[in-house]
């Protein structure tokens, strides 16, 4: 039709095939970030997200992050969303740059539905994880100047009919945790309280208050983690992802537990 840009097109050896990534490569319309004359570029005071967790359990897997971001020593933004769906099987939750990281998520859900549209069928939960690892990667440049993004990556193995965790280093190498992990600057607390209580049997329930309790834990060690704010009632962001799919836990089922924990109704809220 008149008035609209034509698609881009390809020829035989040049064909980008299901990667929505290598589509906007051969289109030229890449976002890679280099540093001028190999000069080090200026440091930037960039709003950074910081404590995200992912825990197995018998039924899935429970993924969970604090809502602060900071920028140096002020806090950015109280109400951060680190925690987001990559399709209806899986999650991703973000640490690091919050800019960019947002931005690679968002590129992570259109690639992952891009495939889907193109091959008829969706990507295992190992070749999501292969995806984000691509992306990671592609990050590299901008992370050499400070704009760091290390996901955490989860969701529910169809095949194996359990939950899987996926982490990631900065340069994309990609590692699955039997159990749990725990990413950004209050990540060593949350993992060592998770570590005394983790168990292979915990239920949806106890895995999702285990969560609490660790992001609890890591606020009160780390001062770019963002606790419980009873004031302006800004609770974490928790999700579940078991066979029914990606669910986020609402506002006031966390309150609820958040209170319950905060007022040491139940063990480890102390």
């Amino acid at each position: 039709m008149l008035g609209e840009s034509p698609l881009p097109t390809f020829g035989a050896g040049r064909d980008p095939g299901s990667s929505f990534v290598e589509l906007l490569r051969r289109a030229g319309h890449t976002n890679e970030q280099t540093v001028p004359n190999g000069e080090a570029a200026p440091p930037l005071e960039a709003p950074v997200g910081t404590t995200v967790l992912a825990i197995r359990h018998a039924d899935g897997v429970v993924m969970a992050g604090d809502r602060r971001a900071t920028s140096g020593f002020a806090i950015a933004s109280r109400r951060i969303e680190k925690v987001f769906p990559a399709d209806d099987r899986s999650g991703v939750a973000i640490a690091g740059a919050a800019g960019p990281a947002v931005e690679l998520v968002r590129l992570f859900q259109t690639q992952l539905e891009h495939y889907e549209k193109i091959e008829g069928e969706t990507l295992s939960l190992e070749g999501k994880a292969n995806q984000l690892s691509q992306l990671v990667r592609a990050n590299l440049p901008a992370a050499m100047q400070g704009f760091v993004v290390v996901p955490l990556f989860a969701g529910f193995d169809d095949r194996r009919r359990r939950g899987r965790v996926f982490s990631f280093d900065v340069t994309g190498g990609k590692y699955e945790e039997l159990d749990f992990q725990a990413n950004g600057s209050g990540g060593v607390h949350a993992r060592n309280w998770i570590k005394s209580q983790w168990r292979e049997d915990l239920s949806r329930a106890d895995t999702v208050d285990l969560a609490l309790r660790a992001l609890f834990a890591a606020a009160d060690e780390d001062a770019a983690t963002g606790g419980p704010d009873l004031v302006r009632r800004i609770f974490p962001t928790i999700a579940v992802i078991d066979a029914d799919g990606f669910t986020a836990l609402d506002d006031d089922e966390i309150a609820r537990r958040a209170d319950a924990l905060i007022g040491g109704r139940e063990e480890g809220g102390d």
